[in-house]
């Protein structure tokens, strides 16, 4: 194992860009007994930026990332990362790659200097150059006040920040990320989003899965849709928006029994589909023609339904994935 003893100066995270693609996925499939968890899925992820794989729970995202990861084995199709088949060559892959899951992977009686100073003396850096790296790493998460704590202790956003960081104690070509910011505070999210940035300005490749479109709208460049084991959609988030209208009405009736009787309005009004939401007074409709929208809060007026609020806002992820699959992201995991 080859020891690191250089000083960790300059831009310690910062590695080169490279053209071309980082990930070649071509009809990847996975089976646990009878259940195809991917079923044939294709991705071509370039190299430098942020790749989102986005989906409800048990839509195939982890399984797939696990396999591009190398941590498990590939039932069909084939697949290459940083030019290395994962297949035949899963030491090469690793040995450029990382993964973050979405549980900390971090020994809660240890301190977060001490998980750092751990995984690097791991990778074969001397114990001064293991400290160095440590403190190098606290100070990038803004994490040194918390780096003499025991980890259990941190607050999730700071067990997310560490065990990025535990990852970044060698700098990857390629970041895994599986749904890093399930369960986080806004505030944290957002720090996470920024950790994210930096890495993709530095050079890494970043694939990302999130349930959440806003945050592939903050991050990625591209995006996949999956469903059901299988790729359903593929583009920019401006995209796959546009293709299922140029944004949602959301209606709040005054009275809960004129709640179909609006449903029907916006329904023939603007020509689309209306879901009826869990609030018993309010109705959403995907709209494809911001235009009409006028018309319809005029025509409910005018029969007699009133509306305590309404809101035009960008369709959600619930929404695209409804117009995609006919239902909603509340699926259970599988």
């Amino acid at each position: 194992m080859t020891t690191h003893d250089g000083k960790a100066g300059g831009r310690p995270l910062e590695i080169g860009k490279a053209g071309g693609l980082a990930i070649e996925a071509v009809g990847l499939v996975k089976r646990f007994g009878d259940t195809v968890a991917v079923d044939g899925v294709d991705l071509a992820v370039p190299r430098g930026g942020v790749y989102g794989v986005l989906g409800p729970n048990g839509a195939g995202k982890t399984t797939t990332m696990r396999m591009l990861a190398t941590l498990t084995g590939i039932d069909g199709g084939s697949a290459r990362v940083l030019g290395h088949d994962v297949a035949t060559e899963s030491d090469a892959v690793r040995s450029k790659v990382a993964l973050t899951g979405q549980f900390a992977s971090l020994d809660e009686d240890l301190t977060g200097v001490e998980n750092l100073v751990l995984l690097s003396r791991l990778y074969g850096f001397s114990r001064p150059a293991s400290r160095e790296r440590a403190d190098l790493l606290l100070g990038v998460f803004d994490l040194v006040e918390a780096g003499g704590k025991q980890v259990k202790a941190y607050s999730g956003g700071m067990r997310r920040r560490l065990d990025i960081a535990a990852s970044l104690v060698v700098t990857p070509e390629l970041m895994f990320l599986d749904e890093p910011t399930t369960g986080l505070d806004p505030r944290s999210r957002n720090q996470v989003w920024e950790i994210v940035r930096s890495l993709v300005a530095g050079g890494t490749t970043v694939l990302l899965t999130t349930q959440y479109l806003d945050e592939a709208d903050q991050l990625a460049d591209r995006v996949a849709v999956i469903d059901r084991g299988r790729v359903i959609a593929e583009g920019t988030t401006g995209q796959l928006k546009a293709s299922v209208g140029s944004g949602s009405l959301h209606v709040r009736v005054a009275e809960q029994s004129r709640r179909d009787d609006a449903a029907d309005v916006l329904r023939a009004t603007l020509h689309t589909d209306v879901t009826l939401e869990s609030d018993p007074f309010a109705v959403t409709a995907l709209v494809d023609d911001t235009a009409l929208v006028a018309r319809a809060l005029a025509t409910l007026s005018d029969d007699g339904i009133g509306v305590t609020t309404y809101a035009l806002g960008q369709p959600s992820l619930d929404e695209v994935f409804l117009a995609l699959t006919g239902r909603t992201t509340e699926l259970e995991a599988s």
